[in-house]
């Protein structure tokens, strides 16, 4: 089971790093821009190229983030596994949600 998750996490990072320049990026640019959230989401709403890229990226960090949490429990607050994996379950499945309603907003799906 280690071996499994410690595989999972390092594919999702390689996914994850993509995601996370492409992000950055456009962050920086539509700062430099001015443009407001108001004006960012007005121009990503009801694009499905944004709503994938985002959906992806909510997907793999909701993989990627509940793993480490689980292993910061286990080897620094020497939590138990069974503990540490059911927070992590749980920690993973509100990042989930959360971010899926974020991509929802971005892809002018929320109401």
């Amino acid at each position: 089971m280690e071996a499994r998750l410690f595989a999972l996490q390092r594919l999702t990072a390689m996914v994850m790093a993509p995601f996370v320049f492409v992000h950055v990026g456009l962050v920086i640019y539509a700062v430099r821009g001015g443009l407001t959230a108001g004006e960012i989401l007005s121009r990503t709403q009801g694009n499905w190229l944004w709503i994938a890229f985002y959906g992806l990226f909510v997907l793999s960090v909701s993989i990627h983030v509940p793993i480490g949490v689980r292993n910061i429990l286990i080897e620094w607050l020497r939590t138990g596994r069974t503990a540490a994996s059911a927070i992590g379950l749980v920690f993973g499945a509100a990042l989930l949600i959360l971010g899926m309603r974020a991509v929802a907003a971005v892809g002018g799906l929320a109401s």
